[in-house]
This record gives C-alpha cells, structure tokens and sequence, in this order.
C-alpha cells in the first residue's frame, strides 16, 4: 500500500485514529460494524499523512500525495467484495436515458464521461498515478487496503449485461454497473487476501465519556478559513438555460470594441458576494496571489466597476492555466456550459488564506446556486434576529 512508504509513526497514528472514532460508532447505530463516514475518513487520512485535502473540490481524487491521487472509499461489506459508487452524472442523466436502449452506445458515453473526469484532475493538479484507498467495515473489524484507480479501457469492454435497473459491464481489470435511476456509475471491490485488518471495540455507552471529555478540558474555538464561490458562467436567466456568455466572462477576449488579446479572460463576481462579504477581496486594483490546486501561483487583482471580475497579471495567465491547460481549448475556441457539464464542474471556491493571499479549486456542478442559498438563510437569519432585538 502507499501508506506502507510513509513513516510508521504516522501509520501508527492512522490505526489510532480509525479505532477511537470507529469505537464511538454506538453513536450512530447498535450495529456490531463499525460506523465510519466518509468525510471522517477523509480527513483523517489527511490529517495522519499530512497529505493536501481535495475532498471539497469535486473532483475523481479525495485527496493528493505528491503526484499520486487517492480516491478513499469506506463502505460495509458482508462477503468478500461491495459494489460502491465512483462517480454521478445527474447533468448528463436525459441523454444517457435516450441511450438506454443501445447498450454499446450508453457504455461509450458513461466511459467517455468518467474518463474526462479523471484526466480533468489529472490536469488540475499535476497527478500521474492514482490509487483506491479503501476501508471496509465488518463485524468489529475494519478491513484496509488499496486498489489501481484507473480510466476505464474502452476497448477491452466485455460481459454487458442488461437489467430493468441496470446495466452491468467489464473491462479487462474491472467490473462496473450503472444504475438508470440514480445516474450512478458503481465500481466492484474485492478485499484482498493480504489486506491490512485492525479490530474496533465498540463502547457501551459513548455518552457518557463524551460528556466526561467535555467536562475535564476547555476548548479552543478554531477559526475557519471564509471562501465563497464563483461561477464560471452568467448567473443572468440561469433556471431557464445556463450559459457561459460568449463575449465577456472567460470569452471576453472575443468581445467586440477595441483589439483584443487572445488570452484576455476574467472570472465573474455577482454582487451577492460583496453583499454577503463586502471585505473578503482586497480592494480594486490591489494585487493578491491566486494559489492553484496544483501549487503554482498567479497574480490576481478585483477589476471593473463595482469589482465585479477577478483577473489574473498578466491577464492571460488565467486563460493560458484555465482554458488551456485544464479545460484543453484551443486558442479561439469559445467555452460553453456544455464543455463545463462535461469535465462536472461550473463553479470555483475561492479560500482566503489572509488579505494576500488566496487559493482557488473546483467545485461541482450547481455549487454556486447552493452557495447563493447558504448566503439567502443566513441574511433571512440576520434580518429575523434583528427584528426581534428591535
């Protein structure tokens, strides 16, 4: 495993991780396997290895340890293996229903689909390999081990087989199936014979030594750091059609007016964000550094009136990282939301780390619509509270 390269004092402070939390499970259900959520088991690997974080970002990884991408996957297990899911295409789900009848065609597509996804963050953040790094819970056991995470060999495909719920099919190293309803691809596991095991205790009665917990020591309130998200395309008639606006936006450079360089792009920044956030950015013109998921950095600096574009100096600096090195564009070429569907993203979360410093990632489709929510409740929550002091 890639664990088994690493210092044994972080293993070891892995394992200690995995069996407290999994021994608070009495939590959650009086089941005798182990309750482990799969962002718990995130962060912990994060946190044992010290390794970067790519679980908020949606992308094919979890998480990135130097060039490698970790998929990490926890799941209960009743035999020897577990179908578990791998990747969603709710965005795509009415063109691969009118695909439903032609076998061959729904595979080449749902294969198409998840590749792009996997060589979209292999582009984003500098990744040549990747693993499964997966957590299968038993009876008070939890079963560790690792699997290849590789694109799906559309030539090798073989063993499809058809059901009113799914359709089931093989490539030359694995076994997958994808379900019409959920739109969800799902990929077999098998617990290997030399797979890594450690028992979990479950406690009796969790409670009362949380409260004993709480009771002996005081706590510090850690601060978070603020991010916001920003859509890649024009939040103008979007519940009616989506689209990335073909002359402003990141196609500004094919704006009409003056002479205009291939390369000049900018991100759009609604005016809900500095409504929900006026000092999150600096202020216009003032340059701050833009950290990329694969660690480079950019220049960027707030332009327009009313701050409403994020720009990088130069400017094609964006457009050369983003439309040409992880979207593939070629120079010319106008991105649409239909290039965005395709890789599963539409937005990016920006995360400030302090006033010069900030760091962006992807996020998945509809982020910022959920975003807008979170902003609409806590507003409402604002207004009611202030309502009721007056």
């Amino acid at each position: 495993m890639i664990i088994n390269n690493l210092p044994q004092k972080q293993i070891n402070l892995y394992q200690k991780y995995i069996e407290s939390i999994a021994s608070l499970s009495g939590l959650f259900s009086e089941s005798k396997i182990p309750f482990l959520h799969y962002r718990v088991a995130e962060n912990i690997f994060c946190k044992s290895f010290g390794v970067e974080n790519l679980s908020r970002s949606d992308i094919s990884y979890d998480a990135k340890l130097n060039d490698t991408g970790i998929g990490l996957k926890t799941f209960i297990v009743k035999n020897n293996s577990s179908r578990e899911k791998i990747a969603e295409f709710n965005s795509h789900s009415k063109e691969l229903q009118t695909l439903k009848n032609e076998d061959e065609k729904l595979i080449k597509k749902l294969v198409n689909l998840r590749n792009e996804r996997i060589n979209f963050a292999y582009r984003t953040y500098k990744i040549e390999k990747a693993i499964y790094h997966c957590l299968a819970r038993k009876k008070n056991k939890i079963n560790i081990f690792e699997k290849n995470y590789e694109p799906i060999n559309i030539n090798t495909i073989k063993k499809i087989e058809k059901k009113e719920a799914s359709i089931f099919f093989e490539d030359d190293k694995n076994e997958y199936s994808f379900n019409f309803s959920k739109s969800t691809l799902y990929k077999k596991f098998y617990i290997p014979k030399n797979s890594f095991s450690i028992d979990i205790e479950i406690l009796n009665d969790p409670y009362e030594l949380i409260l004993k917990f709480f009771e002996k020591y005081n706590f510090e309130q850690y601060k978070e750091f603020e991010n916001v998200i920003l859509p890649l395309y024009s939040t103008r008639n979007r519940k009616v059609e989506k689209i990335v606006p073909s002359k402003s936006g990141l196609n500004q450079w094919n704006a009409g007016g003056r002479k205009r360089n291939l390369g000049e792009v900018y991100i759009p920044i609604p005016q809900k964000i500095y409504k929900f956030n006026s000092n999150f950015f600096p202020p216009r013109d003032k340059i701050f550094s833009i950290i990329l998921p694969d660690g480079d950095k950019l220049s960027a600096k707030i332009c327009q009136e009313g701050g409403k574009a994020l720009m990088t100096k130069p400017n094609k600096a964006f457009s050369d990282w983003l439309l040409r090195k992880v979207l593939k564009l070629k120079l010319g070429e106008i991105l649409t939301y239909q290039h965005l569907k395709i890789v599963g993203t539409d937005s990016v979360k920006i995360t400030k780390i302090d006033e010069e410093n900030f760091k962006i990632d992807f996020v998945g489709l509809d982020s910022y619509e959920k975003f807008e929510d979170e902003i609409d409740e806590n507003n409402d929550f604002l207004k009611f509270t202030k309502l009721t002091i007056l």
